[in-house]
This record gives C-alpha cells, sequence and structure tokens, in this order.
C-alpha cells in the first residue's frame, strides 16, 4: 500500500558543535579511525565512549555494547551528529531495540553496513546522510569533506553530481533511498526497509564477485522494488570484479539495470571507491539519466 510520507530534516549543524562517534558495526583499524577523527575535530567537538575500540569477533564488542551506545547518541538533544567509525558488519542486529522513535534531530552519517540504519530511519521518515566513516573520510579529498561540511550545515541544495555512464535514458524525480546493495536486499521482509514508491534508488557495493549482484538484484525485482521506484543511481562497485572473467561487473549490472526498464546512470563518486560524495537519504533529488547527472532539489536540515 502507498503511503505518503512527510520528512522530517535534522538541525544544522554549527562549528564547534557537539557531536557523537559510534561504532555500531565492525571493529576498526585504530590509525585511519584518528585520521578521520581529526578531520572532524577540526571542526566539531566530537565525543566517543572509552569502549569505542572494543572488538568481539567480528563486531565492534557484542550488542549491549553497540546498542547502548548508539542509543545514548540517538537520545541525546544537546549533539547535533552522529557519526559512525566503520562499517563492516553488525548493524542490523540492533534495530529491534534503537529508539528511532524517540531519536533527537541529529544527523547520522555513515554508509556501507550503516544502510541498515538509514533504512530504519527513512522507515520513520527521517532524513539521514550516507556519507564517509571515520576510518574512510581521513582518505578523501578536501572537496569530499567540503561537501560534508556544507550539506550538513546549510538548507541550501548542494551542488549536483555526475557519473561517468548512461545505462538506461530518461528522467526520474524523488525522494533517495538505498545505499549499499548487500544490505538493503536483507531488509526486504522487515519493518526497516525504507519507503520506496515513487522513490529513486541508490545502489553501491564493495567486493561482491558479479554473480552475486545479479542474485541480490533479482532479489529486488523478484520483491517488487522496481515495480515501485522510479529510478536507479549506481555508485561504486569497488573490487567487484570476476578473475580471469571476459565480462565485467559493469557489464552484469548495464544489462540488469536494461531490464528493470527504469532511467539508470552509473559511476556516480558514492560507496567504497577513492571518492565518496555524501548524499542526503530522504531529500527529493532528481536523475538526469541520458547526462549521468544527480540534481538535489533541496537541502538536507533545516532552515
Amino acid at each position: 500500500m502507498k503511503r505518503t510520507v512527510r520528512w522530517l530534516k535534522p538541525l544544522p549543524l554549527r562549528p564547534r558543535d557537539a557531536v557523537h562517534v559510534v561504532a555500531p558495526s565492525g571493529p576498526f583499524d585504530r590509525p585511519s579511525f584518528e585520521a578521520g577523527l581529526a578531520v572532524i575535530a577540526e571542526r566539531y567537538r566530537p565525543t566517543h565512549t572509552p569502549d569505542l575500540f572494543a572488538a568481539h569477533r567480528y563486531l565492534a564488542g557484542d550488542d549491549g555494547r553497540r546498542g547502548g551506545e548508539l542509543s545514548r547518541a540517538l537520545l541525546d538533544r544537546d549533539a547535533r551528529a552522529i557519526f559512525s567509525a566503520r562499517g563492516g558488519y553488525g548493524s542490523a542486529r540492533l534495530l529491534p531495540d534503537l529508539p528511532f522513535a524517540d531519536a533527537s534531530h541529529a544527523a547520522f552519517v555513515g554508509f556501507s553496513d550503516l544502510t541498515s540504519v538509514h533504512g530504519a530511519l527513512q522507515a520513520l521518515g527521517r532524513v539521514s546522510f550516507h556519507g564517509p566513516v571515520l576510518t574512510q573520510l581521513g582518505r578523501q579529498p578536501p572537496a569530499v569533506r567540503e561537501y560534508l561540511f556544507r550539506l550538513l550545515e546549510s538548507p541550501e541544495a548542494p551542488p549536483p553530481l555526475t557519473g561517468s555512464a548512461t545505462y538506461v535514458p530518461g528522467m526520474a524525480e524523488g525522494h533517495l533511498v538505498g545505499g549499499n546493495l548487500s544490505v538493503l536486499s536483507r531488509l526486504i521482509g522487515t519493518p526497516y526497509l525504507p519507503p520506496l514508491d515513487g522513490a529513486v534508488l541508490l545502489l553501491e557495493d564493495v567486493t561482491e564477485r558479479p554473480y552475486r549482484i545479479d542474485r541480490m538484484w533479482t532479489h529486488l525485482r523478484l520483491a517488487g522494488v522496481f515495480s515501485r521506484v522510479r529510478g536507479i543511481v549506481l555508485g561504486d562497485f569497488t573490487g567487484c570484479e570476476e578473475k580471469g572473467a571476459d565480462y565485467t561487473s559493469a557489464d552484469v549490472l548495464r544489462e540488469l539495470a536494461r531490464e528493470a526498464g527504469l532511467p539508470c546512470a552509473a559511476g556516480f563518486p558514492i560507496g567504497h571507491g577513492d571518492l565518496n560524495y555524501p548524499v542526503a537519504l530522504g531529500t527529493q533529488v532528481r536523475l538526469d539519466a541520458d547526462a549521468a547527472r544527480l540534481t538535489f532539489l533541496e537541502g538536507a536540515v533545516l532552515a
């Protein structure tokens, strides 16, 4: 059943605002984390708990530690943003116990595994930010960092982003949802799938072989996703090649996009590649697939 979503934007950040740093997914490399932390510390006042660096197998500590940390950050009305240390795996395990309905107006920033948190926020009509985690942010060039700060601080629409290829020509407008393909596909059948009707769908992934991309895309198709969205934006699919194959992941994605028949452009600098430009999920966008151009029709934070 179609439903109308009234989107709630976060409050704008200001220099020296308090922000939280959380690790709801996997453990992380300390030097790359410190480099990213230094980037946001130049502008804001980040805080994190002493046990942020905990590790339990493939998780940044047990569910109680990670879930309690993220819950406290979500409920803190004195902080303006929540930055994620790293993706990896684990945030979906926390979803049933997180206080999304009572969360503050803070901006949530992350990508990859954090697609599950984005989905839960969008399911409640909240705008959030698909953007670099701290272990990645320190490697991003100044242009990406400045784009992130502008997105978080200004109520004006950010500059458009350009991809590198047209897979299916056409134009589409709608609210932007999605993120990591493998994580998004796991949200099907849960209460945490973002609202898809009339949406423009963003997809990216890393180290998934082409047949696995095909399988996850087919899962979306069989679940009716492509009959509900209006267009498809493809970010980076990093390290997704089959060794020795006479085809590429781009060949597979192009064919899948043509089967879906929706306006689709690829090669946007979003995801696990060298550039990860942040985008505000839940905001209105226009995809001009012929020009491989994604235009943002509104700002991401309250005026």
